[in-house]
């Protein structure tokens, strides 16, 4: 790196499920990327995944002006010399996209959120679905174990229901989980099923309200599942739109507040 390119920094974001780690410049320009599912060891987990994204980035870790975690396990990132709440690096993530004020829907495998972010990229609020044992993501990986499919195949099951849903229940995941058994007793088919899981999901997060302005998502959920979106302008009435590579904007956020540690986190 020449002393006439920005600093570059990692952001790694430890989730329940996954691992995103993302390399970007001091001027937002994102230069590599990884994720990698979550198991065993987290800091085993985290060492892969931002090795891979620093050779996704063609960088060595000593190029780096530090490291930002967040998430779940952001106390497993070793070397971290930032730290910052998972709402904020999804808001400050978020705004490097869109520019804008905005109502941002983080939808990962844990419970969602709907933040408010100001016309700076701060968090200016954050309201969470009611607590549950399981999260989103462990309901649909059920959901796909018991429909006998790959989770990714979830999103085409639902593609294919024409329309046609199977209730069911938005109130908790672990509820939710034994409908999906109930509705395959009653001879409901694995499309509408797959439908009715989307929907419960975006019913979930019609229930947390705060919607005002532009409304943005983010998150693993709707990397995958992009039916949970359709099932949430469905519910909600209103315009959503993803932000982009939707399932690295907290990893994004917390590689910006390494340049910026000030920043509300």
């Amino acid at each position: 790196m020449t002393a006439a390119e920005p600093r570059i920094a990692a952001g790694v974001d430890v989730g329940t499920e996954c691992v995103k780690a993302i390399v970007a410049a001091e001027d937002g320009k994102v230069l590599g990327r990884a994720v990698l599912p979550t198991r065993g060891y987290f800091q085993a987990c985290v060492y892969e995944a931002l090795a891979a994204a620093l050779d996704d980035a063609q960088r060595r870790e000593d190029e780096l002006a530090g490291i930002g975690a967040t998430g779940f396990g952001s106390e497993c990132v070793p070397g971290a010399t930032a730290t910052a709440t998972e709402a904020s690096c999804h808001a400050l993530g978020a705004f490097q996209h869109e520019r804008r004020a905005m109502t941002l829907v983080n939808i990962g495998g844990r419970d969602p959120h709907v933040i408010a972010v100001d016309g700076a990229g701060r968090r200016t609020g954050a309201r969470g679905a009611r607590r549950c044992a399981v999260g989103i993501g462990s309901f649909l990986m059920f959901t796909a174990r018991h429909l006998d499919v790959s989770p990714t195949r979830l999103q085409e099951l639902a593609s294919a229901a024409g329309g046609r849903q199977a209730r069911v229940s938005s109130y908790c995941s672990v509820f939710s989980a034994s409908e999906v058994l109930e509705r395959l007793r009653e001879g409901a088919t694995r499309e509408e099923i797959a439908l009715g899981c989307m929907h419960s999901i975006a019913e979930r997060i019609v229930e947390i309200g705060g919607f005002d302005g532009p409304i943005a998502i983010c998150g693993g959920v709707v990397e995958y599942f992009p039916g949970v979106l359709a099932a949430l302008e469905a519910q909600s009435g209103l315009s959503v739109h993803a932000v982009p590579d939707a399932i690295f904007t907290g990893a994004f956020g917390a590689s910006l507040k390494v340049f910026d540690p000030g920043i509300e986190s």
